[in-house]
């Protein structure tokens, strides 16, 4: 099922204009509805933690010691939910014990992907 990018509407897989707004269907201009409600879920528990992990990083500011780890945890945190990759448990332990309780409940709760 294809889905025009103007207005949404769904259209016919062998379509070549949109019957609602007459847009063209080229290969590139659709979209494909591809992503389930655990996979936005879990974007949106990335995007939380990630925040969460800045908070952190943000309180952890007035002792330098503690930023050495707070500020490369998160961006290792951020890279792997931007990229979908899985992240470990003993990482999201960590994140839960040293940089904030929080975002490491957050990462726990993630499905990762297999």
């Amino acid at each position: 099922m294809k889905y025009c990018q103007s207005c949404g509407n769904k259209a016919d897989d062998d379509a070549a204009f949109c019957q609602n707004c007459g847009a063209s269907l080229g290969e590139q201009e659709f979209v494909r509805e591809n992503k389930t409600s655990s996979q936005n879920s879990n974007d949106t528990l990335g995007l939380i933690a990630f925040v969460f992990m800045v908070l952190g990083c943000i309180y952890m500011g007035f002792a330098l010691i503690p930023l050495i780890w707070c500020i490369p945890m998160t961006i290792y945190a951020n890279n792997k939910i931007r990229s979908g990759e899985p992240i470990g448990v003993g990482f999201k332990v960590c994140t839960l014990l040293f940089v904030s309780l929080i975002a490491g409940i957050l990462l726990l709760c993630r499905q990762e992907k297999e």
